[in-house]
Formats: structure tokens, C-alpha cells, sequence
């Protein structure tokens, strides 16, 4: 009787008891854990053509990228400028088009399973690794900022055929096409400067008058007007006014598709 009675009780041990609290892992439900869609948005910086269908149907296309978070619904991009200290990190709304870039497609990359407090921390880390002078066309491009933020917030790269065109360019620095040397006449991308958007109303006050006693990119920052007839021939290219050249950390001519946008807080 003795091993029957310990088989009942080992038995009973092993039924749970209903009543009793449940962790709260057990009782979690899916539904309460954060989950943001995480998206690329990939854009043709060639002009629309045969050339750009080809390197496009070989997945060699010059490309500029950006990172949509949907839950906060801004695309984060990369671009270059020549101010000191300050991230070329930036936002739009989605789907923006940069200057003489053409939309081609979206990639959804993954979730973030974080809240949004953690979503936009990260954001700002990363940011402050990728600083606008810091930009190099073919080793620190906004291609490498939409694969390290994807990896931040998904943990798995970008597909790596996104930046092909620079990993040739390094490997054969004379195949660089003169599109990305010589870009055509286009003005700086819409968007707003990630560090802008947590700026004080004294540094926003102290960064307008910096800006009112110089030139940026070879204009007046007293002024809107650059010259262009409607806001979509501004960003497609056209005969704008005042634009200078800026150059990437190998003294290459940083096309206008991967700058950062002007500083707001012009009057």
C-alpha cells in the first residue's frame, strides 16, 4: 500500500490549484506588450532612366534610406552637414521624398517590443554616434544609420544590399559614379534636426541669433525665399539660390539627397 499511496500523492502534488495567484507572466497577455512596426522606406537617388532601372534590377542602385517607426510616425534619416557637435540625425514625415531621390519601396523590417519612452531613448543614443560632420558617403552613410537603429530596435541588420553601392565604392573608389561627386542642383532635404526638437526656448532664442549674423550653406538665414517657384521644385532641383558645397570627411562633395536639413529657427 505504501507505494500506491506515494504514487496518489505525487499525483495530487502535481495538480495546481486554481485558486491560488498566478504570476504575472502567466496571467500576461499578448495584447498588453508593446509592439511598433519598424519599417525602411528606400529611395533612387539616380534620375529616372535606363541606368537607374538596370543598377535598381541588380539591387546596385545609389540609395538613401530612412527609418519609420510607426507608432510615433517620423521616418529618421542621416545626412551630412559642417556644424560641430551636432547630429545629422533627422526626421520627416514618411514616404518624404529627399531632393532628387525618387521613391521605390518600403521594407517592413520588423517590431521594437518596447514602450515609447525606450523607442525614442534609443533614438537618441544612436543619434548622438551619428554626427553630421562625421558623415562619409561611402563609410558613414545614411545607410549605416538605418542599419544600426534597425538593429537598436529589431536586433536583426538591414539587408545589406541597401549600402551594395558603397561597399563597391570602397572597394573600387574609381567606379564611384559622378552622380555621387558632382550631385545635380537640388536644395537641402525637408525635415527637422533631431536635436532641435528638445531644444529650450533660450537655446532655440541663442541658436536664431547665431544663425541671423551667419551664412549657412553659402545663404542668408534671414531669409525664406531660396528662389524656387513651388515646394516640389525646390526638392526636385531646379536653379535655387545660394547653395554651396559641403564636403564628407574624405573631402567628397556631399550630394544634396544626404544632408541634413536646414536649422529651423529662421526668421
Amino acid at each position: 500500500m505504501a507505494p500506491e499511496a506515494s504514487r496518489n500523492e505525487s499525483r495530487s502534488l502535481a495538480i495546481p490549484d486554481l485558486h491560488s495567484p498566478q504570476p504575472k507572466e502567466v496571467r500576461r497577455t499578448s495584447s498588453s506588450v508593446p509592439r511598433s512596426e519598424v519599417v525602411i522606406n528606400v529611395y533612387d537617388l539616380l534620375p529616372p532612366g535606363k541606368l537607374a532601372s538596370t543598377l535598381w534590377f541588380f539591387g546596385s542602385s545609389l540609395l538613401h534610406t530612412g527609418v519609420l517607426i510607426k507608432s510615433l510616425n517620423r521616418e529618421y534619416a542621416f545626412g551630412g552637414h559642417d556644424r560641430p557637435g551636432m547630429s545629422g540625425v533627422y526626421w520627416t514625415k514618411p514616404r518624404m521624398e529627399p531632393p532628387g531621390g525618387t521613391f521605390r519601396c518600403e521594407l517592413l523590417q520588423g517590431f521594437s517590443f518596447r514602450p515609447q519612452h525606450e523607442i525614442e531613448t534609443i533614438i537618441r543614443e544612436v543619434s548622438q554616434e551619428f554626427l553630421g560632420p562625421s558623415y562619409n558617403l561611402l563609410s558613414n552613410n545614411c545607410n549605416h544609420f538605418t542599419n544600426h537603429l534597425c538593429e537598436r530596435l529589431t536586433g536583426k541588420p538591414a539587408p545589406g544590399w541597401l549600402n551594395r553601392a558603397a561597399s563597391i565604392g570602397i572597394a573600387l573608389p574609381c567606379v564611384v559614379p559622378r552622380e555621387w561627386i558632382a550631385p545635380p542642383d537640388h536644395d537641402t532635404a525637408d525635415g527637422e534636426l533631431l536635436e532641435e526638437d528638445e531644444e529650450d526656448e533660450r537655446t532655440s532664442m541663442l541658436r536664431q541669433d547665431y544663425y541671423r549674423g551667419h551664412s549657412f550653406h553659402g545663404s542668408s538665414m534671414d531669409s525664406e525665399d531660396n528662389g524656387w517657384s513651388s515646394d516640389r521644385d525646390r526638392r526636385k532641383g531646379g536653379s535655387g539660390k545660394g547653395k554651396d558645397v559641403i564636403r564628407d570627411t574624405a573631402g567628397r562633395d556631399i550630394p544634396t539627397s544626404e544632408r541634413a536639413p536646414h536649422p529651423r529657427g529662421r526668421s
